[in-house]
């Protein structure tokens, strides 16, 4: 993330919405939205305490990133006024880990968005380190 323009930095810092692109059991692609935040040198979404389809049940992104970590990660900026629009989007594999061993992308995840200061999520948390970003604005 080292090479991304400050804008594009900018646009993952502020925006609350990210859009995880994997792909299912069947090899099927699939979007979902997510929360997220940057650590120094990744991005962090958790597996928070939202209601869930089936309650304990390890939820079916986590059980199709354990079979393909391979996953792409987008934030866009969109507006009628076509001259700002903008997206980022950072690729590679996504580690499912502990949130207790993750301490730096829990902060973070908790900067950002407030119901995760009231109860902290108790995950798993999804970290991508991105081995390639891209990124296009409307605006040179």
């Amino acid at each position: 993330m080292h090479g991304l323009p400050p804008w594009a930095r900018a646009l993952l810092q502020q925006a609350r919405v990210a859009h995880l692109g994997l792909t299912d059991d069947a090899g099927h692609p699939r979007v979902l939205p997510i929360t997220f935040a940057l650590t120094a040198t990744a991005i962090a979404s958790a597996v928070d305490d939202k209601p869930k389809r089936r309650p304990h049940a390890e939820l079916a992104r986590v059980r199709w990133l354990r079979a393909n970590p391979q996953a792409a990660i987008t934030v866009d900026h969109y507006d009628d006024d076509w001259t700002t629009l903008a997206w980022v989007q950072l690729l590679g594999e996504i580690m499912i880990a502990d949130p207790a061993d993750q301490p730096e992308a829990m902060q973070a995840l908790q900067t950002k968005y407030a119901p995760y200061r009231k109860q902290a999520p108790r995950g798993p948390l999804l970290i991508l380190r991105p081995e390639r970003t891209l990124h296009w604005r409307a605006q040179p």
